[in-house]
């Protein structure tokens, strides 16, 4: 049994964790904690979470916690991961994996001193439709990978608590939806881009609520990557990654949370074809993957080298797209 303590009484929690350990007798949610004792309570009554902890350092500290789910913004990754690992415990940190990859690498510093797991909570990784995808790239049934195109597009209204749009939190567009599509493309082109250049829409609090950047590979392939999470887009998710090989197109509908609907669809000078996989969540595999990891010593796919490049590529996306900004 993996015994899990959250850091954070966060919404995607219940979809990303507690949702999923109801089903798998693997796991279960032991404790919790928030930055307010009372709203921790309040959230492990709701949840049927056994312990409550008076703060973070508590909860990494508790001998009978395995494994630290890190929920909290982005800005606090970095602290509490690297506590968590130095208290012996595993972790699973919530995607962006830190704020730069200057922390990212500290984190995965900290793992390989402590000999423990840090993975980055990449859910989509771990679904059977994108292994689907490296199949179907790999079979050559499109030819050599020419161009990847990848959007994640998502309304979110502004709220000053919101913290997507609180940059001193990690908030942004690129940070918070964008890695996604970072994410696709490296896996895809399996080598890591050069930006190339970026162009943001920036918000009064000072984030980007739209992001484009164009990448080049070292093999020649390119990639462009966009986000937006402006108020007035179309209500819904509107995610789609589009990969053009030499001779054909694999395009899919939805790689981010294939089990809400999805499709995979080939075109070559053949004909047609679309298919689609497994409908069980993300998440579901994502804890799969997890024990497959501390229990099995299965290859990660997520975290170490990869989690600090991925932040690489923000980094330079935000450093290319701040050098075109105009005044204001």
């Amino acid at each position: 049994m993996i015994r899990i303590g959250l850091l954070g009484a966060s919404r995607i929690a219940r979809g990303a964790i507690i949702e999923p350990v109801a089903c798998n007798d693997s796991f279960e949610v032991v404790a919790v904690a928030a930055r307010s004792p009372s709203r921790a309570r309040e959230y492990a009554d709701t949840h049927r979470i056994p312990i409550v902890e008076p703060d973070y350092a508590a909860l990494i500290a508790n001998p009978a916690i395995d494994l630290v789910y890190v929920g909290l913004p982005p800005s606090e990754h970095r602290e509490w991961t690297v506590a968590a690992l130095q208290a012996g415990k595993h972790v699973l940190c919530e995607k962006p994996f830190a704020m730069n990859a200057l922390e990212a690498e500290s984190m995965v510093v900290a793992a390989s001193e402590t000999g423990k797991t840090l993975i980055e909570a990449f859910h989509y990784r771990f679904h059977p439709l994108f292994a689907r995808i490296m199949e179907v790239l790999s079979a050559g049934s499109i030819g050599p990978v020419q161009h990847i195109d990848c959007r994640f597009n998502v309304p979110i209204a502004y709220e000053p608590a919101e913290l997507r749009f609180n940059r001193h939190l990690g908030g942004g567009a690129m940070m918070d939806l964008g890695c996604y599509p970072a994410h696709w493309a490296r896996t895809i082109a399996g080598e890591e881009p050069r930006v190339v250049s970026a162009r943001a829409d920036w918000h009064d609090s000072g984030v980007d609520t739209a992001m484009e950047a164009q990448l080049e590979f070292p093999s020649g392939i390119t990639a462009t990557l966009s986000c937006s999470m402006a108020e007035d887009l179309p209500d819904g998710l509107d995610t789609v990654l589009t990969v053009t090989g030499e001779r054909g197109t694999l395009e899919v509908n939805n790689p981010l949370v294939p089990h809400i609907g999805h499709e995979l669809t080939v075109k070559t000078e053949l004909g047609l074809s679309s298919e689609t996989a497994d409908k069980k969540s993300t998440y579901h595999y994502q804890l799969l993957h997890v024990a497959d990891v501390l229990e099995n010593d299965a290859k990660q796919l997520t975290g170490g080298a990869d989690a600090v490049e991925n932040m690489r590529v923000l980094d330079a996306v935000y450093s290319a797209a701040a050098s075109c900004r105009g005044p204001g």
